[in-house]
Formats: C-alpha cells, structure tokens, sequence
C-alpha cells in the first residue's frame, strides 16, 4: 500500500498563490508516475497537472503557465505551485500516484484538500 498525505489548501483572494504538498510513502515513491487532479463542485474529476518519473511535465490547458508541479524524490513529496489563482480553480484537489506494472496498475489517491479563490 502507498499512503498521500496532502497539505497547503485552504482560501486564497482571485490572484493570490498556494503551494500543495503530497507526501508518499518512502522508498517506492521513484517508480510513480504523480499528479494532481481536481473536482470542482457537480463537475467531474479533471487532471490539472501531471509529472512523470523522468520529469517530464504536462499540464491541463486551464492552468498551463500559472501552475507548476514539482517532485522531490528524497522527499517523496509531490508539489503543485498555484499563482494568479482564479474563482475557477476552486474545487478539491487530489492527488494521485499510478505505476503501469507488468501484470496489474497500481493506482493510489490522498484524501484530497479543498482550495477555495474567492474575493
């Protein structure tokens, strides 16, 4: 099992930053491919941003050039960097951490933190 412990939500003004943190379990962290995905209310779960083991990055076209997601490997801590957040970055952010195995996915997600913009 692969425990995320996720920090850093809470309220921000229109404009304001925020930084997430997910912490994974040790060790085994390196293998994941990370992410994080968010649910806005009566809307469906969307990927926000995505960092691969080699580093790579994507990101969803709504929050490409204000958000940046990070990975500390010693750390075993995932970040995702906010700035000049919007109202329609609120939602509940999760994150998530996949492994393609030979036989089976391994797929594993935090409890999610709630990110509120408003004035």
């Amino acid at each position: 099992q692969v425990q995320l412990v996720e920090s850093g939500g809470g309220l921000v003004q229109p404009g304001g930053s925020l930084r997430l943190s997910c912490e994974a379990s040790r060790s085994i962290f390196s293998i994941y491919t990370m992410g994080w995905y968010r649910q806005a209310p009566g809307k469906q779960r969307e990927l926000a941003a995505v960092i691969t083991t080699g580093g790579s990055t994507n990101y969803a076209d709504s929050v490409k050039g204000r958000f940046t997601i990070s990975r500390d490997n010693v750390k075993n801590t995932v970040y995702l960097q906010m700035n000049s957040l919007k109202p329609e970055d609120t939602a509940v952010y999760y994150c998530n951490a996949f492994y393609g195995g030979s036989l089976r996915n391994y797929d594993y997600w935090g409890q999610g933190t709630q990110v509120t913009v408003s004035s």
